[in-house]
């Protein structure tokens, strides 16, 4: 055994010899090696680290897919000319992109890369246009009152974002601007790596490839990387970073961003990937080995825990809803809610939950409203009722709003289901 260890330094080293030239060779253009078409195989090299790639490279009876193209040239780093060619043709028309030509409007890029976060293009449409009318500028949103702000965003959901975007809005005034990097974007309150890159590559023509998970599951493909997310995230996102390396993507830096998220939505997607129409199916290895679909994988999810709670829709003889302010900390912060009891891991009985109830009087048991956040589902039972009026107390531990203009509030989805559910048991 000491033997074979000894000798192991050198036969590593007299491998990378072999290796490097390989890799070096097998991403030439026209015959003549490409520094910048090696950069994401070194970055996968780097990765997975040197001793396990050489032995795998050397020792293993089939070279292992997502590693082939070092030696025999199945994968290149993919042309961005092909990719660009295609976005110039078929890139989507989103109220937040400047056309052909015209140069991006930094609040606009920064206000929609926020909405997007946890959130569908077709969703957020609408909640951006009615979003800019009210707060057309940054200067606007930062000088707005946050309950206006959060009241603007009720039913996109993830409400720190919210807090976060007025807060990023008020610095950013105080800066006098967006800062035009990364490294000064992630100074912002809110703005996170991936979002930093986005602003800088779309806004300010950065070359930065933002990793989403568009761009996560076009890089799984491209270099058939098998390992499931998350472990991958790492290895994913340093031959991401590779992608735009060539002449063509630096000089578009914006449009070569864009097209990513294009091609990640419209072709390459989760499913039913259309690798026939791709620009860079000649490139994916992926494709070639007939995985394309079954990629990015995915570690088996942790089943959620469950959490409860009741929640109390009472009205009186006015038509009155009483409702109250959720804390300034925590989930849902600030938000308006029915009165009600914490959330808990145990479930609560009639009795225990009654202590909670706004007022004195006889409830109407209306079933459970379900609502799953992140990192939880809660199951809410909730109560209704009808009272002549509200006492001075019931008054000043929260506030009373018409109960056929609770809309109007923009309250939180689970607030509105529990409205629903209440109003419809109180109809019967």
């Amino acid at each position: 055994m000491a033997r074979r260890g000894g000798s192991a330094g050198p036969v590593l080293l007299a491998a990378w010899l072999v290796v490097l030239p390989a890799v070096w060779a097998a991403c030439s253009r026209d015959g003549r090696p490409s520094l910048w078409g090696a950069v994401p195989v070194f970055a996968l090299l780097l990765a997975e680290g040197a001793e396990r790639v050489v032995a795998r490279v050397f020792f293993a009876p089939v070279l292992p897919e997502r590693l082939s193209f070092v030696i025999t040239s199945s994968v290149k780093t993919p042309p961005a000319r092909s990719l660009l060619d295609w976005y110039d043709r078929h890139r989507r028309v989103l109220p937040w992109r400047s056309g052909p030509g015209q140069t991006a409007d930094p609040y606009a890029v920064w206000l929609s890369e926020i909405m997007l976060q946890q959130t569908t293009v077709k969703a957020v449409g609408p909640y951006y246009h009615r979003f800019l009318e009210k707060f057309p500028t940054v200067q606007a949103l930062a000088a707005a009152d946050r309950d206006d702000v959060l009241s603007a965003w009720a039913g996109l959901g993830y409400y720190s974002r919210a807090r976060n975007l007025h807060a990023c809005a008020q610095k950013v005034v105080e800066l006098g601007g967006f800062p035009n990097t990364v490294e000064g974007l992630l100074t912002l309150p809110g703005i996170g790596a991936y979002t930093a890159a986005a602003v800088a590559a779309i806004a300010f023509g950065v070359p930065v490839v933002p990793v989403d998970g568009n761009v996560e599951r076009i890089t799984s493909r491209l270099f058939a990387i098998e390992e499931p997310l998350p472990a991958s995230r790492k290895k994913l996102a340093a031959l991401a970073s590779g992608l735009n390396a060539d002449k063509e993507a630096q000089k578009r830096p914006s449009d070569f961003a864009q097209a990513l998220f294009d091609l990640g939505a419209s072709l390459c997607s989760p499913r039913s990937p259309a690798c026939g129409l791709c620009p860079w199916v000649a490139v994916c290895a992926a494709h070639k080995a007939g995985i394309a679909a079954t990629l990015p994988r995915r570690a088996p999810k942790a089943v959620k825990p469950v959490r409860y709670g009741a929640h109390f829709l009472v009205i009186d003889a006015a038509g009155q809803v009483l409702l109250r302010k959720r804390p300034e900390k925590g989930l849902l912060a600030a938000m308006t809610e029915l009165p009600g009891t914490p959330w808990r891991t145990e479930p609560w009985s009639t009795e225990e939950a009654l202590i909670h109830a706004p007022v004195q009087t006889e409830w109407q048991d209306c079933g459970m409203v379900k609502h799953v956040f992140t990192h939880f589902t809660l199951q809410v039972t909730v109560y209704a009722a009808r009272i002549s009026r509200f006492s001075n107390q019931a008054v000043q531990e929260g506030f009373l709003a018409p109960a056929t203009g609770v809309d109007a509030l923009s309250l939180p989805s689970l607030m509105l289901k529990c409205i629903k559910r209440g109003m419809k048991t109180l109809a019967t």
